[in-house]
């Protein structure tokens, strides 16, 4: 992967350029402008030094990164002194660890990370992919290229945000790999396709294990809750010298793309399209048989055959639908049994998961979040369509997030949102959308838990208007904000030109609190880098390297 980084191209000095030679044939480009900087970032000056190794060098490099965690580190993620700064991490590109079991362009990985570090970036966010750690079989755990990078990451002095990624990559929005569940539970889910969650229509979507199976022994005899905490113990098992210090936060998947929902509004093979108001996923026999058995609990057993019969298809709009319409059956007695049942099951799965969680994680120093699915679209609708089908029973009359924010609250779990760089200006008129009304209402829901909100982007975008955005929604009138941002997503863009420009004076307006939400006009040529290791004789000019 060729990164081409240029920070500051009216001032580069070519008799300052330094180039590292590689392996890659386009070269990237990173400039560093002098600034003065309020901490240094060393790398070292040879190739033996700059990128990843595992020799004397590296052991005295992470040595010195631990000292320098000691003294600016805090003591959990998202603590820190100046309550109104803003960490920012940036997430991974999702093939970071191949399918063959290794870790992806090591040396373009390093100088990328070198590169965040010198932008003033906390740390950065990975995947720990469920079909590719435990893909040789039950218990046979490879950590190997996890382990790999954690040691990168920590060399550069950067924080690592590590997702227990049990669903599938691949069929989603910005899904760019295909990472299947492992191969021996897929095995397992052709013997009993009702494993995964089925929608009327009788269509499977293999993202993620059913939620209605939690806790029955279908996978060699084990459940699913017992296969997601052993594969955490392990995790736990592997990396308990760097939990607490480098990796500081574990976000727990809890459904398909790791949040807190059911897969709704799939976009494999064209079934869903935005804006569609999906449909609920409750056919599987495990779902049916605890709707009867809920219906059945009130002395309604007609109630519990099925999910609703006018609920609609996948790419209609709520007024199309007799259950979703101004004033549909969502709004009768029948429809609030049925969503309180089926927004119940999303949240009683994702605290029983949670849990697991706690108890292996709880004296390791490292903070647990949760991820919830910043579904926007048909928002401005009395049924809030889109949102039920997904599990959120959040309509005109019900707040759908509250519980959620109260439970994630109840066990000192970050609450992680999506969309915090969508303005209801830009969305289609339409599509009835307003993410900044969702992104206030789940604000208001988490100050009044009393939980901890940090935010993400939902799509890629590297343009100063988003960033004002996510400066804008970070801030509270409480004083209490986002605990964190973590920017999606790494890849060859960020690094162009503009884009790396807007990111890096993004990340200093979150560190000052969000005081600034514009790119000053002055800027516009050159962003202040720094990079520790320039010799004081070398402070007046810009260096330029070309990196991994």
């Amino acid at each position: 992967m060729a990164l081409t980084l240029r920070s500051s191209i009216s001032l580069i000095n070519q008799k300052e350029t330094k180039v590292l030679k590689t392996s890659d044939d386009v070269p990237a480009i990173v400039s560093f402008a002098k600034f003065k900087p309020s901490f240094h970032l060393r790398v070292k000056s040879t190739m033996q030094e700059a990128h990843h190794t595992r020799d004397n060098s590296f052991n005295s490099e992470a040595r010195r990164s631990e000292k320098w965690e000691k003294v600016h580190a805090p003591s959990m993620a998202h603590s820190h002194g100046d309550s109104k700064r803003v960490p920012v991490y940036v997430m991974l590109p999702l093939d970071t660890v191949t399918t063959g079991g290794s870790l992806n362009k090591p040396r373009a990985m390093n100088a990328s990370l070198m590169a965040l570090k010198s932008a003033g970036v906390e740390g950065v966010m990975v995947d720990a992919w469920w079909g590719l750690v435990e893909k040789d079989g039950p218990f046979k755990y490879n950590w190997e290229p996890y382990a790999e990078l954690v040691q990168m990451v920590q060399m550069h002095g950067l924080k690592l945000q590590v997702v227990m990624s049990f669903h599938q990559c691949g069929g989603n929005v910005g899904d760019t790999c295909s990472i299947p569940l492992p191969p021996w539970v897929l095995e397992e889910i052709s013997k009993n396709p009702d494993l995964v969650y089925t929608d009327r229509s009788g269509r499977r979507n293999p993202e993620y294990i059913s939620l209605g199976c939690d806790s029955v022994p279908i996978l060699r005899g084990r459940t699913p809750l017992q296969v997601y905490a052993d594969y955490m113990r392990s995790f736990r098992d592997r990396f308990g010298d760097y939990l607490g210090s480098v990796i500081v936060e574990i976000q727990v998947g809890m459904g398909p793309c790791g949040e807190l929902r059911y897969p709704s509004y799939p976009e494999t093979n064209g079934t869903w399209r935005f804006p569609g108001i999906g449909e609920f996923q409750c056919y599987d026999k495990y779902m049916k048989a605890s709707l009867a058995a809920a219906a059945d609990a009130i002395g309604k057993k007609e109630w519990g055959g099925g999910g609703p019969h006018d609920s609609g298809q996948y790419n209609q709009f709520p007024e199309d639908t007799g259950f979703f319409r101004r004033e549909g059956t969502w709004n009768t007695e029948y429809g609030r049994f049925f969503l309180e049942w089926y927004s119940g099951k999303l949240l009683e799965h994702g605290e029983r998961i949670l849990v697991s969680a706690k108890g292996i994680f709880q004296t390791s120093g490292v903070k647990l979040s949760g991820k919830v699915a910043g579904i926007h679209w048909h928002y401005r609708a009395r049924s809030h369509a889109a949102e039920l089908t997904a599990g959120y029973y959040n309509t005109r009359n019900n707040d759908g997030y509250m519980p959620i924010a109260r439970m994630l609250a109840k066990h000192g779990v970050v609450f992680n949102f999506t969309c915090m760089e969508m303005k209801d200006r830009e969305q289609p008129d339409f599509a009835n959308c307003s993410p900044e009304g969702l992104v206030h209402q789940v604000k208001m829901a988490t100050t009044t838990a009393r939980a901890e909100l940090a935010g993400e982007n939902a799509l890629e975008r590297y343009d100063a208007d988003a960033y004002a955005q996510v400066l804008s929604t970070s801030k509270s009138e409480s004083g209490s904000g986002l605990a964190a941002f973590t920017y999606l997503r790494m890849n060859k863009r960020l690094f162009d030109g503009d884009n790396w420009r807007h990111l890096v004076d993004f990340v200093r307006s979150m560190s000052e609190g969000g005081r600034r939400e514009r790119l000053p006009a002055s800027d516009s040529h050159g962003s202040d880098l720094y990079v520790g290791h320039i010799k004081s004789t070398q402070e007046k000019h810009t260096q330029e390297a070309v990196l991994v």
